[in-house]
């Protein structure tokens, strides 16, 4: 039912390494575009996703990035070698507004045996491509981005038999850290995905739908926290350091914004999940350890993901 999509930078990878066991329990279902052409640590987290049964997609034309990685890499060096026996494994195939679809169809027939989804990201013909491929019966999902495939499109996609899943960003990043308001609202597609004719949903998570191979350097430190109200729409918090001035003292400046989420936890009435992401951090403020940046954002996303699971399990 929760699709989130994942670029495949280095703690993301660690996220779903570290969660398998609870993304599989939950039928969680991972969309990864890769982003780097070293597939060390890619290799290393499918590898235990395969070992917990997590069904999972991995996109074989990234887009993402100055030089995106290759294709064919992707095909040589994982689908028919690294991941050639992993059965929970779907091949996902984006379509661009340029996307050639004999290109697809050239895959479908190369891979008959392997579970296809299909991304929709700009393609605008959709009764062609419907043609094109009604006749092939290893499409398992179609995954539609938000604002790039419009209603009568996805109208002509519509088969029983395949799923249909949206993909909305709830992020909204701003240029600095020091600009983000103190919470705003993020999504209510966990709740509104049936109204939309979809089996499933999906996001970026607390990262967004922009990509960068690098981060500037941290005049603030935001911790990102996504919330549910007594209506169970989902906000999210932005807990901002005091300094925003220089970009010195990183491990001072998360000390700032992780005592403002600590207070926020432990408020009368807190709105916020008390997941094992939060439970860690309250230990590094208890220890007041600084992990750096990327471990901060990796545990904003595995709340942000155990928040959407206790959402689905009270709902079933």
């Amino acid at each position: 039912m929760y699709y989130p999509y994942l670029r495949g930078k280095q703690f993301e990878l660690i996220l779903l390494r570290d969660n398998a066991e609870f993304i599989a329990k939950h039928n969680i279902h991972p969309i990864v575009e890769p982003a780097k052409s070293d597939f060390k640590a890619l290799i290393r987290a499918f590898k235990v996703l395969n070992k917990k049964k997590v069904t999972c997609t991995l996109i074989v034309n990234p887009q993402t990035g100055e030089k995106p990685v290759k294709f064919s890499n992707i095909l040589e060096e994982l689908i028919d070698d690294s991941f050639k026996n992993y059965k929970y494994l779907s091949i996902g195939y984006m379509l661009y507004a340029e996307s050639k679809i004999a290109d697809l169809v050239t895959l479908l027939d190369q891979y008959p045996s392997s579970s296809f989804s299909i991304l929709h990201y700009g393609y605008t013909n959709g009764k062609k491509i419907a043609n094109a491929i009604k006749d092939y019966d290893n499409i398992k999902r179609h995954v539609f981005i938000d604002g790039f495939a419009g209603k009568l499109y996805q109208r002509h996609l519509k088969k029983d038999e395949i799923k249909r899943v949206l993909i909305r960003n709830g992020f909204k990043p701003q240029k600095k850290n020091s600009l983000y308001l103190r919470n705003e609202h993020f999504s209510d597609l966990h709740i509104t995905f049936p109204d939309e004719g979809m089996n499933g949903f999906g996001d970026y998570l607390i990262v967004g739908d922009d990509y960068s191979e690098t981060g500037g350097p941290a005049y603030a430190v935001a911790i990102h926290l996504t919330y549910l109200d007594s209506d169970d729409d989902m906000f999210i918090y932005h807990f901002i350091s005091d300094q925003t001035d220089s970009p010195t003292d990183p491990g001072g400046k998360f000390m700032e914004a992780l005592e403002k989420l600590v207070k926020a936890i432990n408020m009368p009435k807190s709105l916020i999940f008390k997941s094992n992401a939060c439970s860690e951090y309250l230990e590094l403020y208890k220890k007041k350890h600084y992990p750096g940046l990327g471990y901060v954002k990796k545990l904003s996303m595995q709340h942000h993901v155990e928040l959407i699971a206790d959402f689905i399990e009270r709902e079933s």
